[in-house]
């Protein structure tokens, strides 16, 4: 069993006033094939007026991971990043990274996926932004 941070960001895309963007962190413990324990998910929102950079995603993934009480590798899939090189987007990060290989990893980016995208619509909705 190993200890994995699954991460996704939902919002990269324009809304009338700018970009509003949600990431989630979801710490787990996974094997190869099953997720044996979820341990905690953060969740944070960011508003930029301008479309994210990769640099701005390394900050957001990396803000959003410091809040988690667990640690691990962070896991994402290679699209959050505009499918760089996975070699490049390490060398940005304080921390272990690497892009999403297992099925464990996978479901848990899928978590990560929902919470993000669920996170954004509730506050698009509560913000009254379309």
């Amino acid at each position: 069993m190993f200890d994995i941070i699954a991460v996704d960001i939902s919002g990269r895309h324009k809304t009338n006033d700018g970009y509003l963007m949600v990431c989630a962190a979801v710490a787990a413990s996974v094997t190869a094939d099953h997720i044996e324990k979820v341990n905690q998910i953060v969740v944070r929102s960011f508003r930029d007026s301008s479309a994210p950079d990769v640099q701005d995603v390394v900050k957001i993934v990396e803000e959003t991971v410091s809040e988690l009480k667990f640690s691990g590798t962070i896991v994402t899939e290679a699209g959050d990043f505009y499918n760089k090189p996975q070699w490049l987007i390490d060398s940005m990060f304080s921390c272990d990274l690497k892009y999403q290989e297992s099925l464990s990893e996978r479901r848990c980016i899928e978590i990560a996926h929902h919470v993000s995208l669920s996170s954004r619509k509730l506050l698009l909705k509560e913000l009254d932004i379309r």
